[in-house]
């Protein structure tokens, strides 16, 4: 199922008198003549508007298309499946260089966690960048009467079939978080599922659930201005503007689980654009405005090489493997 597309206004090369042509050079794909070509270029995020893979797809579309000459580059948001729809579908799409996928952590978790998957993340795709990492973080209604970790924990425990909790989607990091949170403090809670972080904090603001857990970027702004209660961050320190514990400081040592947005292409995407896509990523994402506009939403910038990001896919499909056994949980 395709969602909405936001489309990037392509800036037309300039020519004439002192005119200086703004269009990156083309690149042959053999499949099409040039690239980028007068055709867009695809994000494809596995969730829904608003969650932190869409808010960074939205800002890596703007600062890409400037990156590549003014090409048009659109989001399109494809959600189910704990993002796995979204991510075997861009494994099978034509290695042009125009269908890119933009994904949180589910895309290194998914396999350990489900008994199948529609793709390899070592064999499919081509690592571009790591973009971004973010920390989870449990939330709740300032109604709920839950202002801690502890009184979610006291809630849990004297009513386990009444407290329901938001997730982002089955196979993600939040999700996870939850999960583990349930076996090591040894409470009970049901998880209601949404199809991103967006409609997850948007559950818990409108009391459909009393606590919820998420990446931190959409949570960021409404834990700032009170609308929802910040319990805890799933990070090594405390996130710069947000006066929230992590677990580790609570007690829970070794719950540091974070939420990382990355970019890949197809197998077989030609090595030169995917050189030329990670450059412009990187180059615009470290621009020190960009850091600090990202930062302030919840993002903490990596804009990593496509080595660098291979080198983690390669660690941490294992590490999730790990992880996921630990903790108990498998899905179908």
């Amino acid at each position: 199922m395709s969602g909405k597309r936001t489309p990037i206004t392509r800036r037309k090369a300039l020519a004439g008198l002192g005119g200086v042509a703004l269009a990156a050079p083309f690149i042959s794909t053999g499949a099409h003549a040039a690239w980028p070509a007068d055709k867009p270029i695809k994000l494809v995020v596995p969730f829904a508007p608003g969650g932190p893979s869409d808010i960074v797809a939205r800002v890596v579309a703007q600062v890409l298309g400037e990156g590549l000459g003014g090409a048009t580059v659109v989001v399109e948001n494809k959600a189910g499946a704990g993002g796995n729809i979204a991510i075997g579908s861009v494994a099978r799409a034509d290695p042009d260089g125009f269908t890119i996928l933009v994904s949180s952590s589910a895309f290194l978790l998914n396999p350990s966690l489900y008994a199948t998957v529609p793709y390899d993340p070592l064999k499919d795709f081509v690592p571009i960048s790591l973009l971004t990492t973010s920390p989870n973080a449990f939330i709740a209604h300032p109604d709920a009467g839950i202002n801690s970790i502890a009184e979610l924990i006291a809630a849990a425990k004297k009513d386990p079939d009444k407290l329901n909790y938001a997730s982002p989607g089955i196979g993600t990091t939040p999700m996870l978080a939850f999960e583990l949170l349930k076996i090591r403090a040894g409470i009970k809670a049901t998880q209601v599922v949404f199809p991103g972080a967006g409609p997850a904090v948007q559950a818990v603001l409108s009391k459909t659930t009393q606590v919820g857990c998420v990446a931190l970027p959409p949570a960021h702004p409404q834990i700032q201005a009170g609308a929802l209660k910040g319990l805890a961050v799933t990070a090594s320190k405390r996130w710069p503007d947000l006066n929230v514990p992590t677990m580790a400081e609570l007690g829970f040592a070794d719950f540091v689980l974070d939420t990382k947005q990355l970019m890949a292409a197809p197998k077989g995407t030609p090595k030169e654009i995917v050189d030329r896509l990670a450059k412009a990523a990187i180059d615009l994402l470290k621009k020190p405005e960009m850091k600090d506009r990202l930062q302030k939403g919840g993002h903490d910038v990596l804009a990593t090489s496509s080595e660098e990001l291979a080198a983690v896919i390669a660690k941490e499909v294992p590490m999730w493997k790990d992880v996921v056994a630990k903790a108990g949980v498998k899905l179908k």
